[in-house]
């Protein structure tokens, strides 16, 4: 529950938020405690699923498509197919919605031939699924690399600048992954602050090699910090996703304003029955209803507004929960 959690909780997430990988001294000196006191504040949350530092993926630029899903299916099946698809090591972001009848999640798909097993094969002959609603993303408004927690945090700009790495330079071109690069970004997934040399030890490279390469897979936009934190930390319940038909003369528009809501944690541009998708963050159901009829509703040119409440998260960024 968020009386779980206190103050220097939530300010340790944020400074994590803004860089996965400062070190415990420096977060130390800026929250203004001991490098220990910070070192067991993040062990604690961590091991209670409260926070947790991951190296996230954008498929993207590797030339992957991502896919929304929507998995219809008899609320008996739900709990079945969500984890089969949760398995799969190209989805994330798998979860039950609608009451037990639907099955959300994001799809990473390489190639148009593995888009159409996935869409036209795989999934419509899987048992007890009734039907399969897919969404292309074509441009993120916010998601990825921002966080919900960026808008939710309470450090002030003077921490903020004093926590926040050096830009990494943008080196746009084709990215090709081997063996040891797929080790060492399961390796991230799995825990974002992984030492250099666990991470030699994992992919086989030298430590030096390691830092190299992670530098060298951010400039190219595959790599970047992440967190996943519970929302209780920070007062928010489970997740409502948004699908929104807007006039497509307004679509930029309509999802730039969207994307600068404190309530939304993700928001992007898909194909499909509707055209805007949105994950929003409210702290109960009186304050999404107060959040539907006034940000939402001043929304330019929306035509039709879809809510789906999340009613348990079968896997988040990267591994089943």
């Amino acid at each position: 529950m968020e009386s779980d959690y206190d103050e220097l909780d939530r300010r340790l997430a944020h400074a994590l938020q803004i860089n996965g990988r400062a070190p415990f001294s420096t977060i130390a000196e800026v929250l203004g405690v001991s490098d220990r006191t910070i070192a067991r504040r993040y062990a604690r949350l961590r091991s209670a699923g409260a926070v947790r530092v991951i190296g996230g993926v954008d498929p993207t630029a590797m030339g992957a498509v991502l896919w929304f899903l929507r998995v219809r299916c008899a609320p008996a099946a739900s709990v079945p197919v969500a984890e089969a698809l949760a398995r799969r090591p190209d989805t994330s972001w798998v979860s039950i919605t609608s009451g037990g009848t639907e099955i959300t999640c994001t799809v990473r798909t390489e190639s148009e031939a593995d888009s159409e097993a996935l869409l036209l094969a795989k999934l419509p002959r899987t048992q007890r699924v009734e039907g399969v609603t897919a969404h292309s993303v074509l441009h993120a408004f916010y998601g990825g690399p921002d966080n919900l927690v960026a808008k939710l945090g309470s450090l002030d700009e003077e921490s903020i600048e004093r926590l926040r790495p050096l830009p990494v330079p943008h080196r746009p071109g084709p990215v090709r992954l081997d063996d040891s690069d797929r080790k060492l970004l399961a390796a991230l997934a799995t825990d974002g602050r992984a030492e250099f040399e666990h991470l030699a030890a994992v992919t086989g490279w030298s430590p030096t090699t390691v830092r190299r390469r992670m530098a060298e897979l951010r400039e190219r936009g595959v790599l970047y910090l992440d967190i996943d934190v519970d929302g209780r930390l920070f007062g928010v319940g489970p997740r409502t996703l948004l699908w929104l038909s807007v006039a497509p003369a307004h679509l930029e528009e309509a999802g730039a304003a969207l994307a600068a809501h404190p309530e939304i944690a993700f928001a992007a541009a898909t194909t499909g029955p509707t055209n805007l998708c949105a994950s929003v963050a409210c702290a109960g159901q009186r304050e999404l209803y107060r959040y539907l009829t006034t940000r939402v509703a001043m929304l330019p040119a929306i035509t039709h507004v879809e809510t789906a409440p999340v009613i348990r998260t079968v896997k988040q960024a990267a591994h089943p929960t």
